[in-house]
């Protein structure tokens, strides 16, 4: 892999990281939180995402979803036991004062505005209405609370909000003359979803196929090493060492670099999410999601057709590619270009997934931590980032930056491609449960260093650092999912657990079993036949200036894709 390809995965990846907390995504998310009042008798029920399903002239159409109010009498959660009621429209619209059509135990429609919540409700209830639809004015829903000087409430009827699309469609629904009935129901949510487990064994699994194959890579590199020394100590007094010109190392500049970086590029999917910029970032993700599949197909496919990929042919522009790639490179193109056309597709996030997956084993392989130092001030700057995005966001911004960019609320579309994502298969709510490629990839690059670190150190599995590494990702990402869901589905940031759970089990060991002071600043065991001299001068001061480049750009990588 020559250098303008590797800066091109590496800057294409750098799209990847900026997006990373788990989350559960679905289709009737609450966007605005309203919890300045405090609960209180009659106002004390818990905000929960409502099912309005319609029928018109006894057939069955459009399935809304709404939020119940802090007020009110709680919903029915079971669907057959919930009535299904005939829906007319308020007059006044906005029920502030009290309707002039009758009701008979009829669900009214309301428009918000003009006057509290709980008094549409009170002048609903006295009109004999047996639940209220309040349209919110805007498409997003909003948690309907009390006022703080409100007391004494006795509504005994459900009041649920609906955003403004719904309402105009339910608006139509009425004005043809049509016979209209509702039934409102609220069905609790599943404890844990299957969707999770499988999205935890994808996000271990996927570190630990890269950790190999970086720390395979690497013992490689060195027993070549090993042999051109030996070779090269009776014949010739200084030898040169393989330069392993496909791989970058982070330096500790580039990590502290990484925050404002990702910062600024997180700022700006914030400000110009729409519809036209998420479609450049799928065209992003499909170039590094092709790379990056060609790379895992290329690597797999080699040890079967070995002549093939030791067979190169000049290619204009490429220049020497492998035969094997060729042969490769037109599936890897045709798979991502059917998932662009078709990603909206209810089972196109398998292809999101395998793409990504790939992508993120890629970058494993190429982009490395050269020593726990680095590793420490990378993942301490991304866990700070995670956090000030996700939570300290909302105060600057009003809404979790982090979030608003992960779910794109502003762009029309579901969600940025940068994500690994699996729908939730048992939630009657539907939506996916999602992670970002960030919270894979910066844990990933510190594992990947513990196992190459165990082989070249030959240290047994239970000895080493990787399977505690491993055990300790796959536990801090666990607490994220549990996280998840005491905060009743609202986004996690992943590395506010994972961090310190993978970063302190690695600090802790190399400190108990002293070998601390060689992970920090050397990263690898001593070498043997110290005393030969490695001649890499002007060869390898170019290609260090190269890895710097690239590493630059990593956290222009780092920063469109963090976690």
């Amino acid at each position: 892999m020559d250098l303008q390809r590797l800066c091109g995965l590496v800057f294409v990846s750098a799209l990847i990281l900026l997006v990373s907390e788990p989350s559960s995504v679905t289709a009737g998310d609450i966007v605005h939180d309203d919890d300045s009042a405090p609960k209180k008798p009659g106002c004390e029920n818990n905000f929960v995402l409502v099912k309005v399903q319609t029928w018109v002239d006894g057939v069955e159409a459009n399935e809304f979803v709404g939020v119940g109010a802090r007020f009110g009498t709680t919903i029915e959660s079971k669907e057959k036991k919930a009535q299904q009621t005939r829906l007319i429209l308020s007059n006044p619209r906005d029920c502030c004062n009290k309707p002039k059509n009758k009701l008979a135990g009829d669900v009214i429609m309301v428009d918000r505005g003009h006057c509290k919540f709980t008094t549409k409700a009170n002048i609903a209830q006295e009109a004999n209405a047996s639940a209220v639809l309040i349209v919110n004015n805007q498409k997003e829903l909003y948690k309907m609370v009390c006022e703080p000087d409100e007391t004494a409430l006795d509504i005994h009827i459900p009041a649920v909000m609906l955003p403004q699309d719904a309402g105009a469609t339910l608006e139509k629904m009425l004005m043809n003359n049509s016979l209209v009935s509702v039934q409102l129901y609220s069905p609790q949510r599943p404890v844990v979803d299957i969707a999770e487990v499988f999205l935890w064994l994808m996000a271990v699994g996927t570190i630990l196929c890269a950790s190999y194959w970086s720390a395979w890579s690497a013992r490689e590199a060195s027993i070549e090493q090993d042999k051109l020394l030996k070779d090269a100590s009776d014949e010739i007094p200084s030898a040169k060492a393989p330069l392993g010109a496909s791989v970058v190392d982070i330096s500790t500049t580039s990590a502290v670099l990484f925050v404002i970086i990702a910062s600024c590029f997180l700022v700006i999917l914030y400000k110009l999410m729409s519809g036209w910029f998420v479609e450049l970032l799928v065209v992003l993700f499909c170039i590094g999601g092709v790379e990056g599949l060609q790379t895992c197909l290329v690597a797999l496919l080699s040890r079967w057709f070995k002549r093939t990929g030791e067979s190169y042919i000049k290619v204009p522009i490429l220049g020497a590619v492998s035969y094997l790639t060729l042969a490769v490179s037109p599936f890897c193109i045709a798979f991502a270009v059917l998932w662009a056309v078709f990603r909206n597709i209810s089972f196109a996030w398998i292809g999101q997934d395998i793409l990504g997956i790939a992508l993120i084993i890629t970058v494993l392989q190429i982009v490395r931590i050269p020593n726990l130092k680095v590793g420490t001030v990378l993942l301490s700057c991304a866990f700070l980032y995670d956090i000030f995005w996700v939570f300290v966001s909302k105060k600057l911004f009003h809404e979790s930056v982090m979030i608003v960019v992960a779910r794109g609320d502003r762009s029309g579309e579901d969600g940025i491609p940068m994500l690994l994502k699996i729908p939730r298969m048992f939630d009657p709510w539907g939506g996916f449960s999602i992670i970002g490629f960030g919270d894979i990839l910066l844990p990933g690059l510190l594992v990947a260093f513990s196992l190459r670190y165990d082989w070249l150190a030959n240290k047994a599995l239970r000895a080493g650092y990787f399977l505690w590494a491993m055990m300790a990702y796959g536990l801090g990402l666990l607490i994220t999912y549990v996280a998840l869901n005491l905060m009743d589905g609202h986004g996690q940031p992943a590395l506010l657990y994972i961090v310190p759970f993978t970063l302190g089990t690695f600090l802790t060991l190399g400190k108990k079993r002293g070998d601390l002071q060689i992970l920090w600043c050397r990263g690898e065991p001593e070498r043997p036949c110290s005393h030969i001299e490695l001649e890499q001068s002007q060869e390898l001061d170019e290609t260090k200036k190269s890895k710097t480049a690239c590493s630059c750009m990593i956290f222009v990588v780092l920063a469109f894709y963090n976690h």
